[in-house]
């Protein structure tokens, strides 16, 4: 067992393989978007730690925004809607986690309704299970477990 592991956990991914993962996605985000000046639109609270370490990654003009979603009984509730206008703007969905894709779904749902020109998803850990909604840029993946 690895030092600071609860008793059962299995580290995946060492900091140094995240840390790489990110600096790869990123490069490729940036590549797509260069030129878009896109709104990048953090799903709180989760996508919060990898949309910073993308920002820290982007050196070209965009604009930051968030929305805050929350998932439960009665389906997904929106508790926060999005501040800036999309209409016909590169739009970049980030998140931590895309396990059944329900609460992604969801935000693609939310921004495609306020007419932006391209929806773009990005998330830190793709599980292995079905999805409903699928992420274009993915840094890591992960088995169907619970992730730490």
């Amino acid at each position: 067992m690895e030092a600071g592991l609860p008793a059962g956990a299995e580290c995946l991914y060492s900091a140094a393989e995240v840390d790489v993962a990110v600096d790869r996605v990123a490069v490729r985000l940036a590549l797509r978007l260069w030129e878009t000046h896109p709104v990048i639109v953090c799903l709180m609270t989760g996508g919060l730690p990898f949309t910073a370490d993308l920002l820290r990654r982007f050196h070209f003009d965009l604009e930051l925004d968030y929305m805050h979603l929350a998932r439960g009984a009665g389906g997904v509730r929106l508790l926060r809607h999005l501040q800036r206008p999309l209409a016909g703007r590169t739009v970049l969905l980030v998140d931590d986690v895309l396990d059944e894709g329900t609460t992604l779904s969801c935000a693609q749902r939310v921004v495609g309704e306020r007419q932006a020109a391209e929806v773009l998803t990005a998330v830190l850990v793709q599980k292995a299970v079905p999805h409903v909604a699928k992420a274009d840029f993915v840094a890591l993946d992960a088995p169907d477990a619970f992730l730490v």
